[in-house]
């Protein structure tokens, strides 16, 4: 049985500070593996051999796509081993649209048989991959979370209207969108390639709440889901900045989710309840 393919995909806009130290950590992570695996090391099986880093550049004005292009591994070598002369990492620009549209673009160009996307600063480290790995061979999508099996939530480390505003957009997004998934927001999700090319073809929403959106998609179809707690750190420097302005279009977009996918079927022959989701 052939060893299934992996594609990490990271949307990063005006990252050209952080993204080379991402990169140093992911790559540095992988060849870790990689070494482990070929020495037989226990654990080691749960990483595909074959895994490509897909940064996807925002439209980014501070030359993000041109330091990632200048990397090594975005160089085919000849003795790269499984991937022979393909580059473990390439580079995909697209116009300046949202987070939600550069995710959406990178997933529907991967080809691999599990996707996952996440955030280009590591706030999830590189060596929670395996975990959606694993998760991914008996799920259709693995979803990152931040709330840990004994209750305690990662997000804790957050500036305090952070979790304010978190709090509040669960409450709406749990009530009219997700059900009882308790952490839409993890910037960490794995799906298996026909799930992400389905469920990025539909997606509409390119906010911060286009993962509410895949959540209730993925519902909707009756996709088999895995909520898999991960460890996380908050990183600053984001580029959200909390408003009036973007209250208004988080509100508009939890409202039209359910209103634009209302005849939305089931996929033929999916639906299991998503594992630790509690949804009965």
């Amino acid at each position: 049985m052939t060893e299934p393919s992996l594609t990490l995909v990271l949307p990063a806009y005006n990252e050209a500070e952080r993204i080379g130290p991402a990169l140093d950590e992911l790559f540095g992570y992988l060849a870790r593996r990689g070494q482990e695996a070929r020495d037989g090391a226990p654990g080691s099986a749960a990483l595909p051999d074959r895994v490509e880093v897909l940064v996807v550049d925002d439209g980014s004005s501070d030359g993000t796509a041109d330091l990632v292009r200048a990397r090594r591994e975005a160089h085919p070598a000849p003795t790269a081993g499984p991937t022979g002369d393909r580059p473990q990492l390439t580079v995909m620009t697209v116009p300046h649209g949202g987070k939600g549209a550069a995710v959406r673009a990178g997933m529907l160009a991967a080809t691999t048989d599990y996707i996952i996307f996440a955030d280009a600063d590591m706030a999830t480290p590189p060596d929670m991959i395996p975990l959606l790995v694993e998760e991914l061979d008996e799920h259709d999508m693995a979803l990152g979370s931040r709330v840990q099996p004994d209750g305690s939530d990662m997000r804790r480390s957050q500036p305090w209207y952070r979790r304010l505003l978190g709090r509040g957009f669960h409450v709406m997004a749990a009530i009219w969108v997700v059900g009882p998934v308790k952490d839409t927001q993890c910037g960490f999700k794995g799906f298996t390639r026909g799930a992400a090319h389905d469920l990025f073809a539909r997606q509409k929403v390119t906010s911060i709440v286009f993962d509410v959106e895949l959540i209730y998609l993925a519902r909707r179809r009756g996709y088999r889901m895995a909520i898999v707690p991960i460890r996380w750190a908050d990183r600053r420097g984001s580029r959200m900045r909390a408003g009036p302005a973007l209250a208004l279009r988080v509100a508009w977009d939890l409202f039209r989710i359910p209103l634009i996918h209302r005849r939305l079927g089931r996929t033929i022959g999916a639906a299991k309840v998503p594992k630790g989701s509690g949804d009965g």
